[in-house]
Formats: C-alpha cells, structure tokens, sequence
C-alpha cells in the first residue's frame, strides 16, 4: 500500500515538472529588435555579503552537551564555554561584518579587561576568526595545550 502512494506520489510529482517545462528560444517568438524574449532576462543579482549577525554553535564538539557557542551582534563577537548549567566567557572583542560577498577572514580586538575576569577566557589580545559556507563561523581555540579549530553553523 505504501508503495503504491509513493508511485502516485513520484508520477504526480513528474507530471507536475513536465508540465511547468516552459517553450525553447527556437519558440520564442522574435521582438521587433530581432532578439528572443529569452535574451533579455535581467542580470542576476550580485552575491551579497553574509549576514553574520546572530548564534552560531560549534558542530565538531566531542560532547553534546559541552560546546563552544559565538554571539555576534553589532560591532561585537562574544564566545562562550557552553556545558550543563554552565556559560563560561572564552572571547569578548570587536566584529567587523564582511563587505564583500564570499569567504571571509577578520581579526578580533580582544576586551582584555572583561576576559581577564573570567577563569576560562582566552589571553590573548586578538584572535583570528573566519567565515565560510562548508565552516560557519570559525577560529582556533587552544586548551590544556591542544589546538583545535571550532567550526559552527548558525542558529
């Protein structure tokens, strides 16, 4: 039976695109400047820059329940520790949104004075974090001497 709704499914679903199929430009009829209709199709749009703006957490955690989360928001980029019951300050510094559309690299000015406070923070007074399709949001974090690169998608 299931089978059988899925065929109906699959054929209707083919005859649904055969009949959106629309006419070839050896159809289109001629405009008066001699082109095709199908010739003046407007440009395509230019890629634009990826909006950044929001939460991102970390796909390559070993644990569910223990990752690294980034907040980007305004002029600001903020990383957290992320646990059960617990948020713990990784990174505080300055965000500048990409202007230009595609793979993106920046280096944030760490807020030396607020992550000095916090137990887990980073000490280091920038950081390098970059954007791409395949990585999201990503930087290298160092912990008890090893090196990772978090890689996050947006939420």
């Amino acid at each position: 039976m299931k089978k059988a709704i899925a065929l109906l499914v699959a054929a209707m679903l083919l005859t649904g695109l055969s009949a959106c199929g629309g006419s070839t430009t050896a159809d289109a009829p001629a405009k008066s400047d001699g082109t095709s209709k199908t010739e003046t199709n407007k440009e395509e749009p230019k890629p634009q820059p990826a909006d950044l703006t929001g939460t991102w957490k970390q796909t390559n955690s070993n644990d569910p329940s223990s990752y690294m989360e980034a907040t980007i928001s305004g002029d600001t980029i903020e990383v957290n520790w992320i646990g059960t019951d617990t948020k713990s300050l990784y990174w505080k510094g300055i965000y500048q949104a990409p202007a230009a559309a595609g793979d993106w690299k920046w280096t944030s000015q760490g807020d030396t004075e607020t992550m000095a406070s916090a137990l887990l923070a980073s000490q280091d007074a920038t950081k390098d974090f970059t954007y791409s399709e395949a990585d999201g949001v990503s930087w290298e974090t160092t912990a008890l001497g090893t090196t990772i690169t978090v890689k996050t998608v947006k939420q």
